[in-house]
């Protein structure tokens, strides 16, 4: 920084060094009891039950060609997280300057998610706020080209976390078809020697992570299913060093045993309809 033309990142104090350098951990970013007011409202009638796991997009889920019926957020999924973004300016340089788009992910023990991207569909920046039990997300390199084992193109679509409900569960028809992001058309081979992958970063109750720029190109995030994360510690969880709580897995052994963990995952829909509030009347309001 140089002297008085140096603008202060409120982020800066968040961001994990051992990672790329858009990585960003935010212990205690909601209360308990904001945290308990929001589970309380999170509406039963929306889930869309997966194979392995449950899911609800607010206002809506994306189109075939990934646009977004633009309506309100629910009052529940704003205030107070919303605010908050804004005092850390995360979306400040995204086309809407806001989340427009929030996914609720349920996982229960046992639960998780292949590991993916969030697609083109969005600005590249994404905030997940964690509810309920503390989980271990890990962190991988895109494969290149050559790791695809003779997979054609078509097979190889993973993309944003909605898009991937359809590849964990075939029988269901989900209208998240459009937001299939195909990781052949994106494979970005730059790689980061000082940084090393696969790693973890351990998710607590009401922590907040931060996802943008290069973090959200260059690498894949997902969830292994399993009952209990072990040999968490200083050098297997990436954001250790700024975990509220490390001596629960400390004292725990280096484990985590896994209870119901909720996602509340906001970013920022990039082509938004602006009839669809005629089509969705109040759904995003309840």
């Amino acid at each position: 920084m140089n002297g008085s033309t140096a603008k202060f990142d409120p982020l800066e104090p968040a961001r994990i060094s051992s990672l790329p350098p858009t990585f960003y951990y935010i212990p205690n970013f909601i209360t308990a009891e904001e945290e308990v007011s929001i589970l309380q409202k999170i509406p039963a009638q929306r889930w869309v039950t997966l194979s392995h796991r449950r899911l609800q997009a607010h206002p809506s889920t994306l189109t075939k060609n990934n646009t977004l019926l633009g309506a309100h957020l629910p009052p529940y999924l704003v205030n107070p997280v919303i605010d908050r973004f804004r005092t850390l300016e995360i979306f400040k340089d995204t086309p809407h300057k806001q989340p427009n788009h929030v996914l609720i992910n349920e996982y229960k023990p046992g639960e998780g998610i292949m590991p993916h991207e969030d697609g083109g569909a969005y600005a590249h920046v994404v905030a997940t706020v964690s509810l309920g039990a503390p989980i271990c997300l890990e962190i991988t390199q895109k494969p290149s080209s050559n790791e695809t084992d003779g997979v054609s193109s078509n097979d190889q679509s993973i993309g944003s976390d909605e898009a991937l409900a359809k590849v964990e569960d075939s029988t269901r028809n989900t209208t998240m078809e459009g937001e299939v992001q195909d990781v052949a058309n994106t494979l970005n081979q730059q790689s980061v020697p000082q940084y090393k992958y696969p790693t973890r970063i351990l998710q607590e109750p009401r922590s907040l992570l931060l996802t943008t720029g290069p973090a959200y190109r260059d690498l894949l995030h997902g969830i292994s299913p399993v009952e209990v994360d072990e040999d968490l510690n200083a050098e297997t969880v990436a954001n250790w060093n700024l975990l509220a709580e490390p001596h629960v897995f400390e004292e725990a052994g280096g484990r985590n045993e896994r209870g119901t963990r909720i996602s509340l995952t906001y970013r920022d829909v990039l082509k938004v309809s602006s009839a669809a509030n005629k089509v969705l009347g109040g759904l995003g309001k309840r």
